[in-house]
């Protein structure tokens, strides 16, 4: 795909996200946090990702009040616990809200499909959104036998949030949500950096006169899937990794990129999708 620092997809819902964006994952809730996503507002960044667990979402709203008109940005956060459904979604959403400053969220994700009462949960998400708290509703981590439970149920939600890379490539996720218009946000697409040294990636970063990491964010957004590299707290990183809309990896090389990260196939990080029905509760 030929997107630009500037593009966004349209949504199943109408809403227009942007494809590239900073995310938060291990970000402290320090000032230092908030310095980096005050750099990353002011370099262009469209799109921020937190989350509950992440703890930094107050260090979100501080950088964008001071600094961006709130309609110029991007956010998503995440609902981490479904355990205490209705009463606890409200309260988690609340303070959500208080700790981002603002009285609406752009995009706003259940972490994963865990802790029961998922379904009521996501009725009233849906109600928030009709309520204009929330501009579009997704899941993160679900699995393709996830997302169908959810649509048994009537809902098909705007985003899947799962880690993508070429050595965790999750196709089977990646073409039900294709097939279903669930537009794909893909976190880790540096895979938590382990595969930074690979000689083989090193060796097409050379070619194309881009680093490692460039290619991996380059890869993802070829793909198609809306990208958040982790944050940095080097303003240079943050740089490096925007610079990735001036060039375009050829079709032979992708497909040679993915052939080879699958030969070793690692996910770096949290992978629900495995959960079963009992996790997800009740349809």
């Amino acid at each position: 795909m030929s997107w630009s620092f500037a593009s966004k997809i349209k949504l199943n819902d109408g809403h227009l996200m942007p494809v590239f964006g900073l995310g938060l994952y291990q970000a402290a809730s320090t000032l230092k946090t908030t310095e980096i996503v005050v750099d990353a507002i002011r370099l262009g960044y469209p799109l921020i990702d937190t989350a509950e667990i992440y703890g930094n979402e107050a260090q979100v709203g501080e950088a964008v009040k001071n600094n961006i008109e709130r309609g110029k940005i991007f956010i998503s956060t995440k609902l981490f616990r479904t355990n205490d459904g209705y009463e606890g979604l409200h309260k988690s959403f609340n303070r959500s809200l208080q700790k981002l400053d603002t009285n609406y969220i752009d995009l706003y994700l259940m972490h994963a499909p865990q802790g029961g009462h998922v379904l009521e949960v996501y009725r009233e998400i849906l109600q928030l959104q009709r309520e204009g708290k929330i501009r579009s509703v997704g899941v993160s981590n679900f699995g393709v036998q996830h997302l169908k439970w959810l649509k048994q149920a009537g809902f098909v939600p705007a985003v899947n949030q799962i880690e993508l890379h070429p050595w965790w490539p999750n196709e089977d996720i990646v073409e039900y949500c294709r097939e279903n218009n669930i537009a794909i946000m893909g976190y880790s697409p540096l895979g938590k950096a382990r595969f930074l040294d690979d000689p083989y990636l090193q060796k097409i970063a050379a070619q194309y006169g881009k680093t490692p990491a460039q290619i991996l964010i380059r890869w993802s957004l070829q793909n198609g899937f809306i990208t958040i590299p982790k944050t940095s707290s080097s303003t240079e990183r943050l740089k490096e990794n925007m610079a990735v809309f001036d060039f375009t990896i050829s079709d032979d090389d992708m497909k040679n990129i993915a052939r080879y990260g699958k030969k070793n196939p690692q996910n770096t990080g949290w992978n629900p999708t495995l959960n079963t029905k009992e996790d997800f509760g009740p349809l």
